[in-house]
């Protein structure tokens, strides 16, 4: 038996039964594929479902604002892509008619759609003939076939992709692609994998030379920063805080957020004071300042490591522009940020 034929029957016995398994709609497959970039499928299901029932069809989504669309993603992260789904939403309504692409190359010219996305949309929807290479299938063919190239090199996905074309089903491209996803979510896995029962061990190269925790290979290590934020609930005598929209580039753009002031330290509570005083944000006379914990909310993602302070400032009168905290419910916010409104509002 080929491996290929090996991969779909494993994955036919052994598949999770997942809702975008179960449709060839391009549109709802689109919808899984950008929910689960950098997702597990535990996380990315509910927020699949919410959209689904939120958006049914395309026109649903690109007539929603960009605000309903990152409130519904809030908490997934990496809200570019929500951003970037919203674009690509208008353009197949609007300048497509509502046709959502299904050829490889055409879903390549959508905005937030590279190579691995596009070839999951074309194979999953219409069994067109191309190879997914995730990190799953890096891991599946760096131990099967004992390839040694560190995947965070700029000639790895190139390397990749043709071997994985080689062993591709060109038949069956759709089975076969979700089979090998499939297998290195469930079967083999980063770490201590159960080979014993692996369908593949017969002939995987890498658990012949004893070198499974070795593969894939990967050098590059991310730079992570670290960067210290203080978020200013201002309160006026009617209960009413303030909040703002990140409109800079960078991350969490176009979600809400309290006041912010960035620290190169953990501010003390005269070291915020001094700082907030220093700054001026309006003339509302200040009666107190205090921390809602006593420690950091360390807030960890992919580049950076946010410690991150809320202060609680009750101001005199009433402050211009202040919005009630059902009013600030409503809005689009960081998980982070909304875990605190959640837990003090």
């Amino acid at each position: 038996m080929t491996f290929s034929n090996r991969l779909i029957s494993w994955y036919l016995e052994n598949k999770r039964d997942l809702p975008w398994r179960n449709t060839t709609n391009p549109y709802k497959i689109w919808l899984s594929e950008i929910i689960l970039q950098q997702t597990r499928v535990a996380q990315g299901l509910p927020y699949y479902i919410a959209f689904v029932e939120t958006f049914p069809t395309v026109f649903d989504l690109a007539n929603a604002s960009e605000e309903q669309v990152l409130k519904l993603w809030q908490g997934l992260g990496y809200y570019s892509r929500a951003r970037n789904l919203h674009k690509t939403a208008q353009l197949v309504a609007f300048d497509l008619g509502g046709n959502f692409p299904t050829s490889y190359q055409e879903l390549l010219k959508l905005k937030g759609i590279g190579t691995y996305t596009a070839a999951a949309i074309a194979s999953f929807s219409s069994n067109e003939p191309v190879p997914v290479v995730d990190g799953n299938v890096f891991r599946v063919l760096a131990r099967y076939f004992d390839v040694e190239t560190d995947i965070s090199s700029t000639i790895a996905k190139k390397e990749f992709a043709a071997l994985a074309y080689e062993v591709l089903d060109k038949r069956n491209s759709l089975q076969f692609n979700q089979a090998i996803m499939e297998f290195g979510a469930l079967q083999c896995m980063p770490k201590n994998p159960n080979c014993s029962v692996c369908v593949l061990n017969d002939s995987c190269v890498a658990l012949q030379k004893n070198k499974v925790n070795q593969l894939p290979v990967k050098l590059k290590k991310t730079k992570v920063t670290e960067r210290f934020f203080n978020y200013l609930v201002f309160e006026d005598e009617h209960g009413n805080s303030i909040i703002q929209q990140r409109t800079e580039k960078g991350i969490w753009h176009n979600l809400y957020e309290f006041p912010l002031i960035e620290s190169l330290i953990e501010f003390t509570e005269k070291e915020i004071t001094d700082e907030i005083n220093k700054v001026k944000f309006f003339s509302n006379e200040i009666i107190s300042i205090n921390a809602y914990e006593e420690k950091s909310i360390l807030h960890i993602l992919s580049h950076q490591r946010l410690k991150i302070r809320f202060w609680n400032i009750q101001v005199k009168g009433k402050l211009e522009n202040a919005k009630s905290k059902q009013s600030i419910k409503k809005r689009p916010f960081p998980i982070v940020i909304f875990n605190f409104i959640e837990k003090y509002f």
